[in-house]
């Protein structure tokens, strides 16, 4: 039986906007929005880059969208959680390979400052059992995340393609909160994961942000946001 959230939640459509430039991300975000996309999330990049000025820009530019701060939070949690809830980050990100009370701290921050949290499962050596874990802690959402240094270490080893299809089966089955699957997918795996009961889409790289630097990919990214948020939503 399967548990996830996904039948109670609708897809969802978030850009990440893995980049360092203020004003190439305002404008990638302005792109996204006239596409159709629901849901703009400050990269780690960004966040690297601008800190707490990148989710104001972002905030008083759109609004009305939510923001996913991806501060991949592994200490300090209430206080980061707080920062980025005041800056106007409506969702924030801790890690499943974070101290129990960590998660915990971003957890009641977030009920505190009204934000929602997202437990981002990467590195886990056990990806179902620990999103488990972090729903049992309050999380609201689970990020089934492989990252950009494992599947890139697995190609240069020769190993199998690893992606977030690789036990994602295990992780939507192990929680009742939405999921969202995150790490290198193509577009035909992006448009997929509704179906796959993993409701939450990122777009990022490669197919939005370009695979070697922190900048958009070449090509019309307007009409590939408008093709990819149409079909997920079909």
């Amino acid at each position: 039986m399967i548990r996830s959230g996904a039948d109670r939640h609708p897809p969802v459509v978030q850009i990440s906007l893995d980049l360092t430039d203020l004003d190439e991300a305002l404008e990638t975000a302005r792109i996204a929005v006239e596409a159709g996309v629901d849901w703009l999330e400050a990269g780690t990049p960004l966040l690297l880059a601008e800190g707490l000025r990148g989710v104001k820009a972002l905030r008083a530019a759109f609004p009305r969208h939510p923001i996913v701060a991806d501060l991949k939070t592994m200490d300090g949690g209430y206080l980061e959680a707080e920062m980025m809830a005041r800056a106007g980050a409506t969702h924030v990100v801790v890690m499943g390979r974070a101290h129990v009370e960590t998660i915990k701290a971003v957890v009641k921050a977030g009920r505190d400052h009204g934000v929602k949290v997202m437990g981002d499962n990467l590195a886990c050596d056990d990806k179902a059992g620990a999103s488990r874990m972090m729903e049992d802690l309050g999380v609201d959402y689970i990020v089934h995340h492989t990252g950009f240094d494992e599947r890139n270490g697995a190609a240069a080893a020769g190993l199998p393609r690893m992606s977030p299809l690789d036990e994602l089966d295990a992780v939507v089955q192990a929680v009742r909160v939405p999921v969202q699957a995150v790490g290198g997918l193509s577009l035909e795996e992006a448009i997929e994961m509704p179906r796959r009961g993993a409701p939450l889409v990122v777009l990022g790289a490669p197919l939005t942000i370009a695979a070697d630097s922190f900048h958009v990919a070449a090509g019309d990214l307007k009409g590939l946001l408008t093709e990819i948020t149409r079909r997920i939503r079909a």
